[in-house]
């Protein structure tokens, strides 16, 4: 697999149109299971073949159980410079009802040795709404985050999805269905709790100290172009949008065919417009409304600010200097304010 990642960034070496590398991210998965010479492998790789900027942020994510004293070291020095963990939760009794493999003790050792070793860039991902989570206990889950001074954190609410073990045993009544309410609640004390410590929202589901901003997500949002390598992975160019094929074994006999296993999909305007939104609706920059007159038109400038009386009107978005931003409120409905706002017929 590791010859295969290799091979692909050197067939996909122009993507970028020799753009700097701001942002490099291992993901996708459990990267943290991946040897640190074979990540040092891909990170030469990188910067043989495209131009990094000398203060790139690399990120790695990782399991609270991988995270041993000795791998630590070797990914400090190798050039990892930012930890995203996989808390989900300092409660043991979610934790095993997640499955998870770690209990509450070893993710709070794992963040204090990586910041003992000089990882002070850390995020950990925590998530609410799970059965029986009280908002006390949410409290304390973000109290403890809060101890151990990470400057950022990703929480999302707990969803079922169709065709998972979850979304199973939900079926069959073997877990309670999933209560909006109290994942509304849980989220409310979110922005209270973080927001009184100094955390900035910057992102629906990301909250971060000044300095801290996902440098690599934030790309994502402001809608930059991205190579994305490996089995499944996304690129995107700012016209097309490309996935590689999801099956390990099929991806690498295709790499080493020389061929591309990929999809590719043509991005209309349309669907560029409404990405956008969908995205911007979601940070705490929100719409500009200079930028979709410069990259779609007046009359589509018009349109949107027209529809968007409606939810100005109903306190979910305001108007600051030409950039529209969900309020408070909005906040626990951004996707619908999207999807209300969406151009479904083809832009001229």
């Amino acid at each position: 697999m590791i010859d295969a990642l290799v091979r692909e960034l050197e067939l996909r070496k122009n993507y970028l149109n020799e753009e700097i590398i701001h942002t490099i991210y291992f993901g996708g998965g459990t990267p943290s299971i991946v040897p640190a010479k074979d990540i040092d492998r891909l990170l030469k790789k990188i910067h043989q073949l495209f131009e990094v900027d000398s203060a790139v942020e690399v990120t790695l994510e990782a399991n609270p159980d991988d995270l041993n004293k000795e791998y630590l070291q070797a990914i400090y020095q190798i050039g990892i410079n930012r930890l995203s963990i996989g808390v989900q939760s300092f409660l043991d009794r979610d934790l095993e009802w997640m499955n998870r493999a770690h209990h509450k003790n070893e993710a709070i050792d794992c963040i204090r040795r990586a910041q003992d070793i000089g990882i002070e860039n850390i995020s950990i991902d925590l998530i609410y709404g799970t059965p029986g989570l009280t908002d006390q206990e949410w409290k304390q889950n973000i109290q403890i985050a809060l101890e151990l001074e990470v400057p950022h954190i990703s929480s999302y609410a707990l969803t079922v999805e169709t065709k998972t073990a979850l979304g199973n045993w939900v079926e069959k009544g073997k877990v309670k269905p999933m209560d909006e309410e109290q994942s509304a609640s849980q989220f409310e004390i979110l922005m209270e709790e973080l927001g009184a410590n100094g955390f900035d929202h910057y992102e629906i589901s990301n909250f971060a100290k000044p300095g801290y901003y996902s440098k690599h997500n934030s790309s994502y949002w402001e809608g930059k172009k991205y190579l994305g390598i490996g089995p499944a992975a996304h690129s995107f160019n700012k016209t097309s949008r490309q996935w590689n094929i999801a099956n390990n074994p099929k991806y690498i006999d295709s790499i080493f065919r020389d061929e591309l296993p990929m999809q590719v999909e043509q991005l209309k305007l349309n669907d560029r417009f409404n990405e956008y939104l969908m995205v911007s609706f979601r940070t705490s920059k929100g719409v500009d409304a200079h930028y979709l007159e410069d990259e779609f038109g007046s009359a589509v400038l018009a349109t949107f600010e027209n529809a968007a009386k409606e939810f100005i009107a109903n306190s979910w978005i305001e108007n600051k200097n030409g950039f529209y931003k969900t309020t408070t409120s909005g906040k626990l409905m951004a996707d619908k304010i999207a999807a209300e706002l969406f151009i479904t017929e083809e832009i001229e």
